[in-house]
């Protein structure tokens, strides 16, 4: 049995810090239903994320039930998800997966955060995203992975009491792929001023401004190699996916519109050895997404990744084949992944510039990449698109994400 994307949705990104949850899931739900042409009392189950609206407001539960009962769903199965970043993407995996088993024939996702309301206790999440109680020795065997490449001395450091760990992780991971594949920190600057450049076209984006490849490399340095435009900022936002049955399709009253879930793959880390990439998490769920969808990253069109910072798109476009190994920046400062290059990559602006409402972000690509399927995504629309790939991580454990789901969607 087959599943199909009916309806999407995606607030605009932004800081947004008087909206509640609620209003933003009403907001996404009512816009993504509209889409498919249904109403709430046809949808058969929600499968519903959220990551920090335990920790910042104290709704550690059931957070699913109560927004989508406020909009009068009651009785059906809500099943509440978190996955981390990758939340929004397991969660369209499971909406997928009880489509094909017969389960529902019509399954609504949703996931919608609110972040900036606390910034402090926002990035406090952050350092629960992996073993809390192996903590140190994860940090240290991160940074160790970048400890050959030497920070120029003519480099503006942050106060150390300013810095965040994770972008010294993220960072890290950057000179490990200097040191092993010739990464040059223009090459990372080319990768988030191209990403810059697509948001310009994309109103719901939280920051539309253009740089420079040279503007990245002369702003304020978060932590070697990586400077403020190459970080994804705090959003609130909320995105959403109506999933349907094939025969729940021919009902609809625009059933070309519909794009069809090719595959969903999830995949966990490994005790892989660093230089091991062939085992990288991405590589194995894409493997998997891949053989699942009966095509190969040659087929694929346009791709959404997830960069929290910009060297996770330098990282992911290699581990999905979409780049050789190593030439990921190269590839990005070529041209390769921008709009009209050879694989467009994050056309939506991508993280660091659309923004990551951590629960919304994978949703959010579901949008972009639906939008391309049926050719309406305007001035930034890949003409003829008929594959599309989108991968999202989450967390730490070990030395990669704790989690990552790679889907394949497919055109009409």
């Amino acid at each position: 049995m087959t599943a199909h994307i009916a309806g999407v949705s995606m607030t605009p990104f932004g800081r947004r810090p008087d909206t509640t949850v609620k209003q933003l899931v009403a907001d996404a739900v009512d816009e993504a239903l509209k889409d498919a042409g249904l109403t709430l009392d046809m949808v058969d189950a929600v499968v519903f994320t959220n990551t920090m609206q335990g920790a910042l407001e104290g709704q550690h539960a059931v957070a699913g039930q109560i927004a989508m009962r406020s909009l009068g769903f009651q009785s059906g199965p809500v099943i509440n998800v978190e996955n981390a970043c990758a939340s929004g993407d397991t969660a369209l995996m499971l909406a997928d997966s009880r489509v094909r088993a017969g389960d529902a024939e019509v399954v609504l996702v949703v996931g919608a955060e609110r972040m900036t309301v606390d910034k402090a206790g926002a990035l406090a999440w952050f350092h629960g995203a992996w073993d809390v109680h192996e903590a140190d020795a994860t940090t240290a065997g991160l940074l160790a992975l970048g400890a050959d490449v030497a920070t120029p001395d003519d480099v503006d450091q942050p106060d150390p009491a300013a810095k965040s760990l994770f972008m010294d992780v993220y960072a890290s991971l950057a000179k490990y792929h200097m040191d092993r594949y010739g990464l040059t920190a223009r090459q990372l600057a080319a990768v988030a001023a191209k990403d810059h450049q697509h948001s310009v076209h994309n109103s719901r984006a939280q920051y539309r401004r253009p740089f420079t490849v040279d503007e990245v490399l002369a702003a304020p340095t978060i932590s070697w190699p990586i400077t403020l435009p190459m970080c994804a900022p705090m959003t609130d936002g909320a995105a959403a996916a109506v999933v349907v049955s094939e025969d729940a399709r021919g009902r609809l009253p625009a059933p070309d519109r519909t794009v069809r879930i090719a595959a969903v793959e999830l995949a966990s880390g490994s005790d892989r050895a660093p230089h091991d990439l062939d085992r990288h998490l991405s590589v194995v769920a894409s493997t998997r997404a891949y053989e699942r969808a009966g095509i190969g990253p040659a087929d694929i069109d346009v791709a959404e990744v997830h960069d929290a910072t910009s060297f996770g798109e330098i990282l992911q476009t290699e581990n999905l084949g979409l780049v050789p190994r190593g030439e990921g920046g190269a590839a990005a400062e070529r041209g390769e992944t921008t709009f009209g290059g050879r694989i467009p990559v994050n056309l939506s602006g991508g993280l660091v510039s659309k923004g990551h409402p951590i629960a919304a972000t994978g949703l959010a690509k579901t949008f972009e990449l639906v939008t391309q399927l049926r050719g309406e995504a305007g001035e930034r629309q890949v003409d003829g698109a008929q594959f599309t790939i989108s991968q999202g991580g989450g967390g730490f454990y070990g030395i990669e994400d704790a989690s990552t789901c790679v889907t394949i969607l497919a055109g009409r």
